[in-house]
């Protein structure tokens, strides 16, 4: 089997080739996100943006909002309006000729970083902030807990997203992620926690045992084990 990954982000688009295992059998390929971005751009960039890659059987997508059935809910970071409603999976279908498989990015980054034991949650620190759920490796609901209070009346996605970042600075967003991380633990009493997207990296304080960073290859390997999962949608349409 061979899966052609695609990983969607508000500043940047990515895509590699993979076996059934996960690994990677192409270099991951990356362009900018175009903005202002809408539903055929987004298709079309795509679509250029593979065309060198080698031959694939089936496509996996990871897409920062909520997806259900391959449509669009929500897409915060990319353009709610223009998104909403729209059937990606089969749109990518069309244009690639391949069954295609859509989930939320971070559910997807959880996929290649979960260990599958107890509760594992996974956050994701870009544009915006993601997040998703596994219990005994097992994919529970997603819940959008991005656009939840988190202090002073603001949400997880205004105080920790990469806008949050540049308006207070390295420090200050170092602590609100810390206490986001102990928020999050009485939320959930999760087994281990893992911390993935761009701004990860930039965490400089120290990690308890049972939380760590994952590099952002997860959301490209992660498409592997979509098309292995229990429930993962009807094949052709997607899921979410």
């Amino acid at each position: 089997m061979q899966i052609l990954a695609i990983d969607i982000g508000g500043t940047g688009l990515k895509a590699a080739v993979l076996d059934g295992e996960g690994n990677m059998l192409t270099e991951r390929v990356r362009v900018e996100t175009p903005h202002p971005l809408t539903p055929e751009l987004l298709v079309s960039t795509l679509h250029r943006l593979v065309e060198p890659l080698p031959g694939y059987e089936f496509v996996s997508v990871g897409f920062p909002g909520v997806v259900r059935h391959g449509k669009i809910i929500t897409a915060p970071n990319l353009g709610t309006k223009e998104f909403k409603g729209f059937d990606l999976a089969g749109a990518l279908q069309e244009r690639l000729g391949r069954p295609v498989r859509v989930l939320n990015d971070a559910d997807m980054q959880g996929l290649g970083a979960v260990e599958g034991e107890g509760v594992e949650m996974v956050v994701t620190l870009g544009t915006g902030f993601g997040s998703a759920i596994f219990i005994d490796g097992r994919l529970g609901p997603h819940l959008e807990l991005s656009h939840h209070p988190f202090r002073k009346g603001e949400t997880y996605d205004q105080q920790l997203g990469n806008a949050a970042l540049k308006k207070i600075g390295k420090a200050k967003w170092n602590r609100r992620v810390e206490r986001a991380i102990e928020t999050l633990r009485s939320l959930t009493n999760f087994d281990r926690l893992y911390i993935g997207g761009g701004n990860a990296k930039r965490i400089s304080f120290k990690l308890t045992p049972d939380v760590r960073t994952v590099p952002n290859e997860c959301g490209i390997k992660g498409g592997a084990r979509l098309w292995s999962m229990d429930g993962a949608g009807d094949g052709s349409n997607g899921s979410g």
